[in-house]
Parts: C-alpha cells; sequence; structure tokens
C-alpha cells in the first residue's frame, strides 16, 4: 500500500506541471495587455506600463515566468493581482463558499444519482426504470443556464419556497436550488452507470450464488451486489468532485454565488495570470487528491483489490 500510494504521488508530479503550464501557456496567449487595460480608454504612460511590466515579471519569457510561479507556490504564495491584492486573499474568501455549494451539489447528486440508479437497476424494464431513463435522458439534455433559469422562475418567483439568488453563502437552505442545478447532469450520469452497473451484476455467477445459498435479499443487494456495483460509480463520484468545483462558474453567475466560478471569470475578463493560475492549481490538486482517494477506496469496496 504504502509503495503504491508513493507511485501515485510520483505520478502526480508531471500531471500536475503539464495542466498549470497548458492554464499558464493558456493566460499568456490571451489578446491584448492586461497592464495597458489598466488605463482604460485613457492614453498609457509608456514608462508606468513598462515598469509594471517588470514589476509583475511580464518582461520575461514564458518559461521564466512559469518558473518564478512554482517557486513562489512552494511557499504557498500564488502572486498579486495588477491592483495589489494577495490571490491567496481573494481565494481565500471564495473557496469556502464555492466548497459549501460543491458539498450541497454533491449530497445531492450522490444520494439522488445513486437512489435512482438502484431503483431502475432492481426494476429493469419496467416502468420505473423507463420513467428514471427518460428523465435522465431530459436532464442530459438541458443545458444548465436554461435548467437554471426555468426553476429560478418556478420555486423562487412563482411559487416562493427559495430566494431567488444567493444572500448569505453560509445557509446551507439558499444553497439547495444551486446545488440541485449544479448537480443535475453528473446525476443523471450517476444513475445511469448505477442502474447499468446493476443490471449487469445481477446477471453475474456469484449473484446467483448468493441466492441459491438462500441468503437474505437484503443482504444479497446491500452487500453483494452494491459493494461490486459501485466501483465504476465511486470512480465518476471521485473524478466529478473537482469538475463540480471547476464548472460553477455558470451556477455561481445565475445565483448569485461569490465564489470560485466568480473569481474565475473576473481573471479571465481582467487577464489576471495569478488569478486564473492560482485557482486552477488548487482546482487540480483537488482533483489529483479525490483521485488517489478513490483509487484506495477501491480496496474497501473489492477486497479482491491488492495494491503492490
Amino acid at each position: 500500500m504504502g509503495r503504491y500510494v508513493a507511485r501515485r504521488l510520483l505520478q502526480m508530479i508531471p500531471v500536475f506541471l503539464g495542466t498549470t503550464f497548458l492554464i499558464f501557456y493558456m493566460v499568456y496567449a490571451l489578446p491584448g495587455d492586461p497592464i495597458r487595460a489598466l488605463w482604460g480608454e485613457k492614453a498609457a504612460d509608456p514608462a508606468q506600463v513598462a515598469a509594471l511590466r517588470h514589476q509583475y515579471g511580464l518582461d520575461l519569457p514564458l518559461w521564466h515566468q512559469y518558473w518564478d510561479y512554482l517557486v513562489k507556490l512552494v511557499h504557498f504564495d500564488f502572486g498579486s493581482t495588477y491592483t495589489g491584492r494577495p490571490v491567496s486573499d481573494s481565494m481565500a474568501i471564495a473557496f469556502p463558499a464555492t466548497l459549501r455549494l460543491t458539498m450541497v451539489a454533491f449530497v445531492i447528486e450522490v444520494v439522488l444519482g445513486i437512489g435512482l440508479g438502484v431503483l431502475a437497476g432492481l426494476r429493469a424494464k419496467r416502468f420505473v426504470d423507463n420513467m428514471v431513463m427518460v428523465f435522465t435522458l431530459l436532464v442530459i439534455s438541458i443545458p444548465v443556464f436554461v435548467l437554471a433559469y426555468v426553476l429560478r422562475e418556478v420555486f423562487a418567483t412563482n411559487l416562493g419556497w427559495v430566494t431567488p439568488s444567493v444572500q448569505d453563502d453560509t445557509n446551507f437552505s439558499q444553497l439547495l436550488l444551486p446545488g440541485f442545478v449544479l448537480a443535475t447532469l453528473s446525476l443523471a450520469y450517476v444513475a445511469r452507470l448505477s442502474r447499468t452497473s446493476i443490471v449487469e451484476n445481477l446477471r453475474a455467477d456469484y449473484m446467483r450464488t448468493a441466492v441459491a445459498k438462500g441468503l437474505p435479499r437484503r443482504r444479497v443487494v446491500g452487500v453483494h451486489l452494491m459493494r461490486n456495483s459501485l466501483i465504476p460509480v465511486v470512480t465518476f463520484l471521485g473524478t466529478d468532485l473537482g469538475a463540480l468545483m471547476g464548472g460553477a462558474i455558470v451556477t455561481e453567475g445565475i445565483f448569485n454565488v461569490q465564489g470560485v466560478g466568480n473569481l474565475l471569470y473576473q481573471g479571465l475578463t481582467r487577464r489576471e495570470g495569478a488569478t486564473v493560475v492560482g485557482v486552477v492549481t488548487v482546482i487540480v490538486l483537488v482533483f489529483l487528491i479525490t483521485s488517489l482517494l478513490v483509487d484506495l477506496l477501491y480496496a474497501v469496496l473489492d477486497p479482491r483489490i491488492r495494491y503492490a
């Protein structure tokens, strides 16, 4: 187990460097000059522009800028915006809001996604199964921003059950609707994946053996069927946690959540490389760590799996 974890940690290094460099290059390649943009419509002083470019290291080659960024990152320094504010301060405000929204979405995704998948799988080709398949196909087909506006209009404006926008992101009741919107697409995939995995495992030899031994149905389904059927679902959930954080831009914008998506959008529009790369760096780390935890969880779900 220890050697496996060490090997996975070493494998994360090139993945982390490659991902962050690509984002760094993307920001570098964006058209326009972010320093000159600070003056807006006014004419910029060339001397001041040159001084600011030198201050933020923008006059250095790309590889040199990236190396400086990595050196600062070792000391947990994510740099500063062009207004002089440390990026870590902005992230310290934005990440908790996004984490709360992501947790709400993740719980909804797990509970409803697996619940619908199990229900459909145990009643395959029946009415309930067909209803779940139609519902998930409908959810997958509707763009997130359309679903968000429709649900907000129905549940906030017409019924008044929730607030149309999030006023306090520490209040989890206000995050239920944006969390559901954020979770819908992943929820549909989890339901379909769970349903397919359960249908396949119901036909497996070990299931027939368990039934032939006279084991109670609760034990056959709860222990033998669920443990083996959840392995691909857990893999998807682990990779989806980072995707939920990164994909919250639209949801946060519609429901006025001051989180990472909003911070990332502002960073892109202002072409603040430090903000964009800093946010993506943290999301990449979350993605890599959750992937490792998911792999380690396999041994819990399936004792036959051994790590060397």
